[in-house]
């Protein structure tokens, strides 16, 4: 059994309790202290910690440093030493879901039995879990719901390489599960117990990538105000997720290229390197084959992260895996709802079959939440399903004159707007997507999704 984790946030300080030894009684025990709410809200976030302990100088002060645990992780549980505890702040802690309220004068006494009955609860309800989803879903993998020829192949090379610390390349449409198989590589490496960080690399705005990833120091430049530890020093001893990896400028791709090689950081406006231990998973819609050969990806930076490749299946190439996905997602909206659903009917999986879902399982389980929304009918039927959906899966609305019906001519507009929307727009910026995103007040992710599916390339008008 791995040891227990606990969290203090210790904002007495040398007044505090002398953690170190007392919680030692607990042993064997992983211990991380911080002083300050800010510094421990970022550290709990995305992290797996058993209990935490919080210790305040005034009654006041404890409500505050709780909501900001609470804020970073809403199921840990909690324990508060207060130094001047009064009967009102013990009823606001309490209220907030705190398992114990101590008093600091007695708290060496009391502590250690409050820590041991939490995380005896902790351990119990983590069980359950296990049990309840074991129940639920019976076809899952990590978090996937499906068993697939396409899909097994994913989990087998998943549990091949989880254990290693090779970096490792996602590649698929959107919506398939990218982060799903980078969670799913951490919870299974030695690595499982340290932060997993996503990026999502084309949210980030260029003038701020620099500092984000690699941190700086006060002073560095206007704003900053105090010293900020990167993503990728964050990560330190985990994973760094990188979302849409295609996203990067080809600058900041230099930099992580010899921060991933010497594994070392340094923070803008610093003299000294950092040491950092991180093993990278990086995902992507885009064919970096082709933007290496265009010089839009370094070449160097794709061999570094593509050691094993792992490529996602669209939802359409899955089979019967969109009739269990429907059926889960219906259980549950259903039971979100408070409907009694009995499951869709044979129509309407027969659309749902026939549908090529562009925007794949994350675009399956909002449609099948809407259908149940509609439905007044313990199965719910085609009529549930968006018009547009039933249209372009070929099935319920005849098309008239053989022109494709009213869906199918709205489809065609809307592309050719979009079509000409976005050659006007490049050709303003001369190919600058980056202007070209803050023009249209889009993400330059989305952007570039949709010059892929009109076919446009951002070469092209740079050269006009």
């Amino acid at each position: 059994m791995r040891q227990p984790r606990i969290f203090v946030l210790d904002a007495c300080g040398a007044a505090g309790l002398p953690y170190a030894s007392l919680v030692a009684r607990l042993q064997p025990m992983d211990l991380r202290v911080e002083t300050g709410a800010g510094a421990a809200a970022t550290a709990i976030r995305g992290d797996a910690w058993d209990l935490g302990v919080v210790t305040a100088r005034e009654p006041a002060e404890a409500a505050g440093l709780v909501a900001a645990l609470r804020a970073a992780d809403p199921d840990l549980p909690l324990v508060v030493v207060d130094a001047h505890p009064t009967v009102a702040a013990a009823r606001e802690c309490l209220q907030a879901g705190v398992g114990d309220y101590l008093d600091l004068t007695r708290a060496e006494a009391e502590l250690e039995d409050a820590l041991a009955r939490l995380l005896a609860a902790a351990r119990r309800r983590a069980a359950e879990e296990v049990l309840r989803r074991a129940i639920e879903r019976p076809y899952t993998f990590e978090g996937f719901l499906g068993e697939s020829p396409a899909m097994r192949r994913v989990y087998s090379i998943i549990e091949r390489v989880a254990a290693s610390s090779v970096d490792v390349l996602v590649t698929g449409e959107t919506g398939t599960g990218k982060e799903l198989v980078a969670r799913a590589l951490h919870q299974r490496s030695r690595r499982a117990a340290a932060p997993f960080v996503p990026v999502d690399c084309g949210a980030i705005p260029d003038a701020l990538m620099e500092s984000e990833f690699f941190g700086h120091e006060r002073g560095a430049f206007t704003g900053a105000d105090a010293r900020r530890m990167g993503l990728v020093e964050f990560a330190d001893g985990g994973t760094l997720f990188l979302d849409e990896v295609g996203e990067l400028p080809l600058a900041l791709q230099a930099k992580l290229l010899r921060v991933l090689q010497e594994r070392r950081v340094r923070r803008v406006g610093a003299r000294q390197e950092t040491s950092v231990d991180v093993r990278v998973i990086a995902a992507t819609s885009r064919n970096l084959d082709a933007m290496v050969e265009r010089g839009e990806f370094r070449r160097d930076l794709y061999y570094r992260i593509n050691v094993v490749r792992i490529d996602l299946p669209p939802l359409r190439d899955r089979g019967d895996d969109i009739g269990l996905l429907a059926e889960f997602f219906a259980n549950r909206a259903a039971q979100e709802m408070g409907k009694p659903i009995s499951g869709l009917s044979i129509d309407a999986y027969q659309v749902l079959r026939n549908y090529r879902w562009p925007g794949n399982v994350r675009e399956l389980q909002n449609v099948i939440r809407r259908a149940i929304a509609m439905t007044r009918s313990a199965t719910p039927d085609v009529e549930d399903l968006p018009d547009e959906i039933v249209a372009a899966a070929g099935h319920g609305l005849p098309a008239p004159d053989g022109d494709g019906g009213f869906f199918a001519r709205r489809a065609e507009h809307v592309a050719k707007f979009e079509k000409q929307y976005l050659g006007e727009l490049l050709t303003r910026h001369h190919g600058d997507v980056s202007a070209a995103a803050r023009e249209a007040k889009l993400p330059r992710g989305t952007l570039y999704r949709l010059m892929k599916s009109h076919a446009l390339d951002g070469a092209t008008f740079r050269t006009k």
